[in-house]
């Protein structure tokens, strides 16, 4: 298969500039709507994957998302949304990017570049065979993440990838590959855009469909969520009045009283 990066050929649309900002905002629009069905194309890539994560958890594994620029700042987006969202543990979802945690912010010249430091960044973590690990790259070429990939072959360590260019290093490499071909961007080669979308679209179904087959939702709400906030104290309430025959007052002080909306409407039922 002959490789060619369609995140970096030109843009469908010419004279950018000339655009007025209806016809940007119509044109970008018009790109964004066939993301959906590009991944749509990758959902047997999908269910995979998420079979074999959701397999090593029960295992007592962890998940880890490794990526440098936009793709390493997306995959630690989507980890530190599960503890808020379905009360799991802040390590049994990981983002890792290239460059380590100032990357997030600023861009850390060459750190996509590096070919051991992946490794290196996994292994402060205690990797094991338990683990999974997904590597996210638009364009499937960034050393930082393929040699990351190499080496958790190499030590039996289940591996996967999200990627946008169909025949990339990346996705040859990875034992459960994604790839998402969403065919060149707006601006030319700016991948943070369609490529961006489709990564964020997958990493959301890894996640929750996840933690869903891990009991973490019940019928469609967050039980286990962090009540971090007045409004999610408020949508616990309410949750917890939905379930069981009790008014917001003594709905809320069996929230205070049991931290969960899971554990409240349990102690209910069982008392």
């Amino acid at each position: 298969m002959t490789f060619t990066k369609t995140t970096e050929q030109s843009s469908k649309y010419e004279h950018l500039e000339q655009m007025s900002v209806t016809e940007l905002l119509l044109n970008i629009n018009k790109e964004d709507q066939t993301v959906p069905l590009a991944v749509a194309k990758t959902l047997p890539q999908i269910e995979i994957l998420v079979t074999n994560v959701v397999e090593k958890m029960k295992q007592g594994g962890r998940l880890f998302y490794i990526g440098a620029g936009t793709s390493g700042r997306l995959g630690i987006v989507d980890a530190s949304e599960c503890p808020p969202t379905f009360g799991v543990p802040f390590d049994l979802v990981n983002g890792i990017i290239a460059g380590g945690d100032k990357a997030i912010r600023r861009a850390v010249e060459n750190a996509e570049d590096h070919t051991t430091q992946a490794w290196m960044d996994l292994l402060a973590q205690n990797i094991g065979e338990n683990d999974v690990v997904i590597g996210i790259a638009a364009s499937g070429t960034t050393p930082y993440v393929i040699e990351g990939l190499k080496k958790c072959n190499e030590n039996n360590i289940v591996t996967g990838c999200i990627t946008c260019n169909e025949g990339s290093p990346l996705a040859l490499t990875a034992s459960f590959p994604i790839v998402i071909v969403v065919g060149p961007e707006f601006v030319t080669g700016s991948s943070r855009m369609k490529a961006g979308t489709a990564q964020k679209l997958v990493l959301n179904m890894i996640s929750t469909t996840t933690m869903i087959q891990l009991g973490k939702v019940k019928g469609n709400k967050m039980v286990d969520m962090q009540l971090s906030n007045d409004k999610l104290v408020d949508r616990g309430v309410k949750m917890i009045m939905g379930e069981i025959a009790v008014t917001y007052e003594e709905a809320s002080e069996l929230l205070k009283n049991h931290g969960s909306v899971r554990k409240a409407v349990n102690h209910y039922l069982n008392a």
